[in-house]
């Protein structure tokens, strides 16, 4: 009981957040930063007042961009002292809210935390500040034959500090692994201002394993100001497979089938029907609008390797049930394959005013089965999804369009998700794959864990941030709010849906 009432007093500290003084903290804050490194006018701060999930609003006290380390000391310091709750920011595309400010707190953008410090190419590794672009560690490398492996979607744009923080994966997370199997070092700076190095250069760091900690943290741990990965040789070939199959559930199918064989492809994803539809009118990558999904399956190596890779996946693709096979013929062919899977997501901004993009993730084998209930939570709520997966490892991404400015589409665009979030546990997998709980997912927390679990994350937050300050109120719900919403797993073995009980 002792235990329980600590997790949540730190949890409810929420309601002492309305205390700070906000003259005083941009007065210190003032003190300590460059003018041109904190913003405190109504209309400096609205640009920060959301991530990528634009439902959730909220306009901070301040803002500050710091330029150097000493300066994310002396604010966190600073809001330590005062008691100010802190969140952390990268490039904002994060697409679970957690970077959703706090509206008695200070968003700390590490945007100008933007430079490659390092890059060894005998070593295979990059020193990066949070702020570079994911796809820039790629284009730094390329000249020495390497690249960086974690490919979100939005690699463009997204941030590899925001890439920690969720533990971002992409289309090839199935043979490269997500980002924190290509990160081997961080360095960071707790809530009272100490400057911590977790991870190592070397082949293992000493002590606990506390860099996979840091992954999937959402800020809440401490803030990364540098990170070093792990860079990958570009393999010599890479060609992909486009299989066309007349029934989802066979594709679903297929999925495990390809890796029940043995075979470990560099990108294996589906698409189903409404979202090739969708995307062909984008970016015309040839996709077969018959189908009622396709797949991608990605080899990659010397030619010989990819040669025979690509042979045993279409013998195993044609068994499963494929109604037709396309075999890019050369780079040009397979970075248009790749293409419409990359557009998923502005594909579907084109045929919808909003969409409401879900993560979650799911055994392989029950991919079918997850997109059939989808189907019918269409006809539940009355709106169109479409559904993109990284298959390979079952993390699906299922698109819900909707129109917010309707009378009660977004309420019923939530309720679908939450749905789907709900089957996903049931069906014996996650909420997240890689987009993280932040603020969207938390009720569903209450549904994946138990009391004791929930417990436990609280006691590892407060060990590195024993006041509650960075990034409060996200990933982990308190009791209270599991009791409210309905929902308490009561073991830790995996339970239908319908013997998900209340607390």
């Amino acid at each position: 009981m002792g235990e329980r009432n600590e997790a949540l007093a730190m949890a409810q500290r929420e309601a002492d957040f309305s205390k700070v003084d906000r003259t005083r903290l941009v007065e210190a804050l003032a003190a300590a930063l460059p003018a041109q490194c904190l913003l405190h006018a109504q209309e400096d701060l609205q640009p920060y007042e959301c991530d990528g999930l634009s439902v959730y609003r909220q306009v901070p006290m301040a803002v500050v961009l710091p330029r150097t380390e000493a300066q994310v000391v002396a604010v966190l310091r600073i809001c330590s002292e005062q008691g100010v709750p802190v969140v952390a920011r990268g490039s904002g595309t994060g697409l679970s809210g957690g970077a959703l400010p706090h509206a008695h707190g200070v968003v700390l953008s590490l945007a100008r935390f933007n430079r490659i410090l390092e890059l060894d190419a005998n070593a295979r590794i990059a020193v990066v500040q949070p702020g570079v672009r994911n796809l820039a560690i790629s284009e730094a490398a390329a000249a020495h034959g390497l690249y960086y492996a974690p490919d979100p979607s939005s690699q463009i744009a997204c941030s590899i500090g925001g890439n920690v923080a969720e533990n971002a994966g992409g289309v090839h997370c199935l043979k490269y692994g997500l980002t924190v199997h290509n990160v081997i070092r961080v360095r960071a700076v707790t809530i009272n201002g100490e400057i911590v190095e977790i991870g190592s250069k070397a082949p293992d760091g000493p002590g606990y394993d506390l860099l996979a900690l840091m992954h999937g943290s959402e800020g809440m741990l401490a803030v990364v100001t540098e990170i070093t990965v792990r860079l990958t040789p570009k393999p010599r070939l890479a060609r992909c497979i486009l299989a066309s199959f007349d029934d989802v559930a066979k594709a679903g199918d297929a999925v495990a089938a390809v890796i029940a064989a043995g075979i470990i492809p560099a990108g294996l994803e589906m698409m189903d029907q409404p979202a090739t539809a969708a995307v062909e009118q984008f970016v015309h990558a040839g996709y077969n609008l018959e189908a009622a999904a396709i797949l991608l399956c990605e080899s990659d190596g010397t030619p010989e390797e990819v040669a025979e890779e690509i042979e045993r996946m279409r013998v195993v693709l044609e068994a499963s049930g494929a109604t037709d096979i396309r075999i890019s013929g050369d780079e040009a062919e397979r970075l248009k394959f790749w293409a419409g899977r990359k557009a998923a997501f502005p594909a579907a901004g084109r045929i919808s005013p909003d969409y409401y993009c879900m993560d979650g993730t799911i055994p392989r084998k029950r991919v079918g089965e997850m997109l059939l209930a989808i189907q019918g939570m269409e006809g539940k709520y009355g709106l169109r999804c479409i559904n993109v997966f990284h298959a390979g490892d079952g993390n699906m991404h299922p698109l819900i369009l909707f129109d917010a400015n309707q009378p009660g589409e977004l309420d019923r665009a939530e309720a679908f998700g939450a749905d789907i979030l709900e089957l996903s546990v049931a069906l014996g997998g996650t909420i997240t794959g890689e987009h993280g709980v932040g603020i969207e997912k938390i009720n569903q927390m209450c549904s994946q864990f138990t009391t004791p679990e929930i417990e436990t994350f609280f006691r590892v937050k407060a060990a590195f941030d024993p006041a509650g300050l960075l990034n409060p109120g996200k990933a982990i719900p308190t009791l209270n709010r599991c009791a409210e919403y309905g929902r308490m797993r009561v073991s830790n073995g995996q339970l239908p849906h319908a013997d998900i009980e209340r607390f």
